[in-house]
């Protein structure tokens, strides 16, 4: 099938395709007689993977350490386990973080009075804050 084919099936588009096989994450398809690239049922079934593992966040370099176990039949899962559990610990700092920022801002919201004067405790707060 044809790379939009694939994308169709797949759920990624046919630019991201590319890009992946640009960077080594899926090998580059074969061709057609007239250069067109070709997938199979098996790069459609990798691509829905790779898809399926980004929507739950996974950096490009975590999906291609999880490919290589999941093609790897004598893979120990407590390694698939150790990477998912990894990425469990980079989600709670980034929802730490987060939750930093709102409580930031909403502080800052509440000291705003809001009104016609053109003193601002968040641009203040903007203002004085260093990187």
């Amino acid at each position: 099938m044809n790379i939009g084919e694939a994308a169709r099936r797949s759920g990624v588009s046919a630019k991201t395709i590319r890009y992946y096989e640009g960077i080594g994450l899926i090998p580059a398809a074969g061709r057609t007689r007239s250069g067109y690239r070709a997938y199979t049922a098996n790069e459609v079934e990798t691509l829905r993977f790779i898809q399926r593992a980004r929507s739950l966040g996974f950096s490009v370099d975590e999906v291609g350490a999880l490919l290589e176990l999941w093609r790897d039949r004598s893979r120990a899962s407590a390694d698939v386990k150790a990477i998912a559990l990894r990425h469990v610990g980079e989600i709670e700092r980034k929802i730490a973080e987060l939750d930093s920022i709102r409580r930031t801002l909403l502080d800052l919201t509440t000291r705003c009075c809001g009104d016609d004067h053109p003193d601002c405790p968040i641009l203040d707060r903007l203002a004085s804050e260093v990187g």
